[in-house]
């Protein structure tokens, strides 16, 4: 019972009694799996983070080219207000 105490007392978790015996119940069938881990032979068994072979795919990073002054200019022309060369925009926050 000391143990879920300390470790309610770690996560800063306020537990009455019924709560911390019913989790001294669940902690000890924790540890008692982890014990019967212990028991596999892993001896030939190499460490791996995952089983499935998959790999994560991602483009290059390629920068591209900036609009031209054509295209700049017409997109600004579609905007409904400008403020030098940049858009104008309703404050988010105020």
């Amino acid at each position: 019972m000391f143990e879920v105490s300390h470790i309610a007392k770690l996560a800063r978790l306020g537990l009455d009694e019924r709560e911390k015996e019913k989790f001294a119940k669940e902690l000890a069938a924790i540890l008692e799996f982890v014990e019967k881990l212990k028991e596999v032979d892993t001896q030939d068994i190499e460490p791996t983070a995952q089983i499935t072979g998959l790999q994560n795919v991602s483009r290059p990073d390629n920068a591209l080219q900036s609009a031209d002054e054509r295209c700049r200019k017409q997109i600004l022309s579609n905007t409904p207000e400008l403020k030098g060369n940049y858009i104008k925009a309703k404050a988010v926050f105020e």
